[in-house]
């Protein structure tokens, strides 16, 4: 059925709209990041800075470590996004092919395991980290985001594996080749753009979770940078709005970054397991 001019035009503009409404928060978070003290405490503020300054920046990076805590937020996010990819892989493979009462049992730990809030967890999460000496590090913060992040890894990735044939697994098969060597030769470089999507997920997640870090770190020199962005909010609530800004703005760039120099490959890959999943 053809889409009529009113309706697709109708798309457009909801397609617009959303757009703007995910686009103006940042927009402004850039314009703050670029005021003076005098701008910031208008009564009427402006979307374009009258005078634009760095010194929000300069001040930023002057009262907190953004470096160091950008350093461990990186680390921790490529960790997560390494093993998170590496664990769900061989699973999704196996929920994919064999059509078992586990696998659907699996596919419903998936569902299941997102509605869990985080508060709910939290307590026996510490205590379990505890008993393992792994509070208060980056590896026992990487195994909490690791955990966290397999449902939604394995799910991805299950319908990326659907949509890659049988008949070239069967084909690698008849020559010889065994499950773990059809997997890393055959299945695996086809599904680059889904395990690119997947990886991308993990650690845009791990770059901006704040209620684990927060629990599970204390000591100042191992803490991620969304944590460190609430040191710029004073002990009554008020914030530094104008370095914050900044701060927030550079937190932003490694993710929109990343997105950007694989955006077709994970579009790509997105699509297929969605069309097979």
């Amino acid at each position: 059925m053809r889409t009529s001019r009113a309706g697709r035009a109708g798309q457009y503009l909801a397609l617009i709209g959303y757009l703007l409404f995910l686009a103006l928060p940042f927009l402004w978070l850039i314009s703050t990041a670029f005021k003076s003290p005098r701008e910031l405490g208008s009564l009427h503020p402006t979307w374009i800075p009258e005078n634009p300054t760095l010194a929000n920046f300069r001040q930023a990076f002057d009262e907190q470590p953004l470096l160091r805590a950008a350093g461990n937020s990186a680390l921790v996010a490529a960790a997560t996004a390494l093993i998170a990819v590496v664990i769900a892989l061989p699973l999704a493979y196996v929920v994919a092919r064999r059509r078992t009462p586990l696998a659907r049992a699996a596919t419903g730990w998936v569902i299941v395991s997102q509605a869990f809030p985080l508060v709910l967890v939290i307590i026996p999460l510490f205590l379990v980290l505890k008993n393992l000496r792994l509070v208060d590090s980056a590896p026992g913060l990487v195994l909490v985001y690791v955990v966290w992040a397999l449902p939604f890894a394995l799910w991805m990735l299950v319908g990326h594996v659907r949509s890659v044939p049988v008949e070239l697994e069967e084909a690698a098969a008849v020559d010889g080749a065994g499950r773990l060597r059809t997997l890393v030769s055959v299945t695996a470089p086809l599904l680059a753009p889904g395990i690119a999507a997947t990886a991308l997920f993990a650690f845009i997640t791990a770059w901006n979770e704040f209620f684990f870090a927060l629990v599970l770190l204390k000591t100042p020199e191992k803490q991620t940078l969304p944590v460190v962005l609430t040191h710029f909010i004073g002990a009554e609530g008020v914030a530094d709005l104008g370095p914050l800004a900044a701060a927030a703005f550079l937190a932003t760039l490694p993710s929109l970054l990343v997105f950007a120099l694989i955006q077709r490959r994970i579009t790509g890959g997105m699509l297929a397991g969605a069309v097979k999943s």
